[in-house]
């Protein structure tokens, strides 16, 4: 069995870390069950941080434009203290400390990669402050819980959430023949329910109409955040019945009587277990972890699972699992630059993400460069987790992640930046060919291609032969 599985289906495996007798065995296990978040550090609620936004957005919208109107200079400097009081400068680099610890440390490191892939799969692009305030707490509490539990329940929750209410505009959705519809003169916004068609559940090869996309929004219109004036968008969400379209609707064939909230709850049942909807997301699954053009061969073993099991993600990852060994010596796939770094730190013993004590912040000052550090090589590298362009997410094509300019930038970070990460008792040629042993079949012929060359013993000598072992084909593409 290559040792390549390990990069493929986890992110390698760390200095101190054996090789396992069975390695299916080892990752089928990693999912039964939701492992700890392992951060001893701060770890703030979803209502916590709602409340932080809600903060920033009253404060900035009401009170300081208000106050300082005709002095721009005052209001930036009011808006900049604004931002350490609330979190703004942040909360979202704690959020990639956390997501990174946990997959630096975790023992169960093939669940976190399913993590990884859901909250991709229910992206939230980068919008208003969302990635400061709320995505990653998003997918601390709504997509994590639900990935021992089944698909559609997972839709459910994610659908009626806070954050992807927030994003995706269902709140601005108002019934037109609905009593605020009426009185408002508002009508539906389509985008929650475009989405939820298009990437969340059966994708285009359902070949729903416009129509189709009207009548979902019909339904989900009154799923909405409570508004007040101190709080703005940020209150729970709840079903506000005057906003909700009445009468039936009619989507993708299927008649959906009057039932106020409960008609949600029950399209979502038609769309996560519709057959279209497990094709696309199976396939999308194992584009993911075994090539980027999945055979049927490849993605019918996960079909059946999800079948067999109405949908529970527990057989469906294992599934998925089971797919990638099989296929682990005959595929590649070539790794997004966040997995790519969290690889590198995992193997390498690097000193991200940043320690509990050291991200410790006390809302009197901007963050620091070191506490800082870890979100900018993300977003340097081209990867920001909680700042995707597209309600889509980051891509999983190879043809997105090989341009000259990021396959540089990743070249330039393992050459410069990473010899500062290397702990200062593991930088020595020993330290280095233990890690490539630990990982690599052929290690040996990387190692003399690596010291075919006269390193010396500075961060600079470091930085050239990390430059070539993080950009190689088998680190890049497992």
């Amino acid at each position: 069995m290559s040792l390549k599985f390990y990069r493929r289906m986890a992110f390698g495996l760390s200095p101190n870390e054996k090789q396992h007798k069975d390695p299916l065995n080892w990752a089928l296990s990693q999912l039964n069950s939701i492992p700890d978040l392992l951060w001893p550090g701060l770890i703030p609620t979803e209502k916590e941080l709602r409340k932080k936004y809600g903060e920033w957005v009253y404060e900035d919208r009401k009170v300081l434009r208000k106050k300082f109107k005709n002095d721009k200079h005052a209001y930036k400097k009011a808006k900049d203290e604004l931002r350490i009081k609330t979190g703004e400068r942040y909360y979202e680099l704690n959020e990639h400390a956390i997501r990174h610890y946990q997959t630096r440390y975790s023992a169960q490191p093939v669940f976190e990669r399913f993590w990884l892939f859901w909250g991709n799969h229910f992206a939230i692009s980068e919008k208003d402050f969302l990635a400061e305030f709320s995505t990653g707490s998003y997918q601390r509490e709504i997509i994590r819980p639900n990935m021992v539990k089944t698909f559609e329940e997972m839709v459910q929750s994610v659908t009626t959430s806070w954050c992807m209410i927030h994003h995706l505009d269902n709140s601005e959705s108002v019934g037109p023949n609905s009593k605020k519809g009426i009185e408002w003169r508002e009508t539906i916004n389509e985008n929650h329910a475009r989405e939820l068609l298009e990437l969340h559940t059966v994708s285009p090869s359902a070949g729903y109409t416009q129509e189709d996309v009207i009548q979902l929004a019909y339904i989900m219109t009154g799923w909405s955040h409570k508004w007040s004036r101190k709080n703005l968008e940020t209150g729970d969400i709840w079903f506000d019945q005057d906003k909700h379209q009445k009468g039936d609707k009619i989507v993708l064939g299927v008649k959906y009587k009057n039932d106020a909230k409960r008609e949600l709850a029950k399209v979502i049942h038609d769309l996560a277990t519709h057959p279209i909807c497990i094709k696309f997301v199976s396939t999308k699954l194992c584009r993911h972890f075994i090539t980027d053009e999945p055979t049927e061969e490849m993605i019918s073993p996960v079909i059946e699972a999800w079948n067999k099991s109405n949908g529970n993600l527990i057989e469906i990852h294992k599934a998925v699992v089971n797919q990638a060994y099989k296929y682990n010596n005959i595929t590649h796939k070539f790794h997004p630059p966040e997995v790519w770094l969290m690889q590198l730190s995992r193997m390498f013993d690097l000193n991200i993400p940043l320690s509990p004590e050291k991200m410790n912040y006390t809302f009197k000052s901007r963050p620091n460069k070191r506490q800082r550090q870890l979100s900018w090589i993300l977003r340097e590298i081209g990867n920001s987790p909680y700042r995707a362009k597209q309600p889509n997410g980051w891509s999983d094509y190879e043809v997105e992640w090989v341009s000259p300019e990021l396959l540089l930038r990743r070249f330039w970070f393992a050459s410069i930046e990473l010899p500062m990460l290397v702990k200062s008792g593991n930088k020595s040629h020993d330290f280095i060919l233990n890690c490539l042993k630990n990982n690599f079949e052929n290690y040996e012929n990387i190692a003399s291609l690596i010291y075919q060359f006269r390193f010396g013993t500075t961060d600079k000598d470091l930085g050239q032969k990390y430059g070539i072992i993080s950009n190689l084909p088998g680190v890049l593409k497992v």
